[in-house]
Formats: structure tokens, sequence, C-alpha cells
């Protein structure tokens, strides 16, 4: 599904997923802060993770080459896409998601 969204530009849905952490990047500081990382899926697209941090917790202990499965909102780019509402709402307006890693739940 998310090779289809990709080649057709399509944005905005949820989605459940795993792959392959294949870069850790720096914090986004600007505004809300956000964990972010490179995840390559078994299809070879890659992602951009972006996990709000200030809502969530940081996942803990991620390493490249970690497995880890996630649900949240797709937005297309160039690079591959990119996912982000990996955490509860707390305004109770967007569908809640998450990242599993390690068997434990981060949202």
């Amino acid at each position: 599904m998310l090779e289809d969204a990709f080649r057709s530009r399509k944005s905005d849905f949820q989605i459940q997923e795993q792959g392959i952490v294949t870069k850790l990047l720096t914090d986004d500081l600007e505004g809300s802060r956000h964990q972010r990382f490179i995840l390559t899926l078994d299809s070879g697209q890659t992602l951009l993770i972006a996990h709000n941090i200030d809502i969530a917790p940081r996942v803990e202990e991620l390493a490249e080459g970690d497995r880890l499965s996630f649900y949240g909102e797709y937005e297309w780019n160039e690079q591959g896409g990119i996912i982000h509402w990996t955490h509860h709402d707390p305004n109770g307006r967007h569908i809640d998601g998450w990242i599993e890693h390690q068997g434990k739940k981060y949202d």
C-alpha cells in the first residue's frame, strides 16, 4: 500500500507497518520536539519517522539495525514519505498512533 501511495503521491492516511532502523537523526527542536530516524521497510521503501516527544515518550535504546513497528499518518515526499502522529492525541481529534520497539509501545 505504501508503494502505491508513494507512486501516486497520496498523503494523509493511517498506516501500520514495520521495518528496520537504518539511520538515526538528530531531534527536530523547532516547535514541538520530534525524535527522528529513517526506517527501511521490507519493500525497500524508506520513511522518515517523526515521533513527537513533547506528547509521547522517546523510543528508548533505539539503534540502527533495530526492527520496529508503527501506526501513524503517512505524508508523501520525494524521499519516500514521512510518518507522524505516532502518539495519542491529547485533544481527542486525531486517530491515536504508536511505535512498538523491543516489546514496548510508545504512544
